[in-house]
């Protein structure tokens, strides 16, 4: 999942330090050093060093790369569709209006968390569990 948000963020356009593209994608910068790796390995994106500073390094999807996100994206879509054709007419157009909704939320809407979703501590679950 997280090379294919990669391969897709890189698809856009270059990125300068992988600190931006995790925040670009939503993932800790810390863990997706191995992504970054894996895909290099494999061909699909480069990492080169910025010539305004050294630390940095510059983030570029290859054409194989391209090539394997389309495929990707291409075996998702078909699944996607295969599925969705099991619902009724009306109700896939709804789904995909709501799913269109929720994905133009601000990423702060997403990953800010209401007091209902909070778990309980350990404390009170001790508590209950008496």
């Amino acid at each position: 999942m997280w090379g294919y948000a990669v391969l897709g963020a890189l698809d856009d356009g270059s990125v300068r330090t992988q600190a931006a593209l995790a925040e670009a994608i939503g993932a800790d910068k810390t863990r997706i050093i191995s992504t970054l790796d894996r895909l290099q390995a494999a061909g699909l994106i480069t990492r080169e060093p910025d010539p305004r500073d050294r630390r940095a390094r510059i983030l570029t999807i290859t054409d194989e790369g391209r090539k394997v996100r389309g495929s990707v994206r291409a075996e998702i879509q078909a699944n996607e569709e295969r599925l969705l054709a099991r619902l009724p007419e009306a109700d896939r157009h709804g789904f995909l209006r709501a799913l269109q909704a929720l994905y133009r939320l601000p990423r702060e809407e997403i990953t800010e968390r209401s007091p209902l979703d909070r778990r309980p501590t350990q404390r009170s679950n001790a508590t209950h569990n008496r």
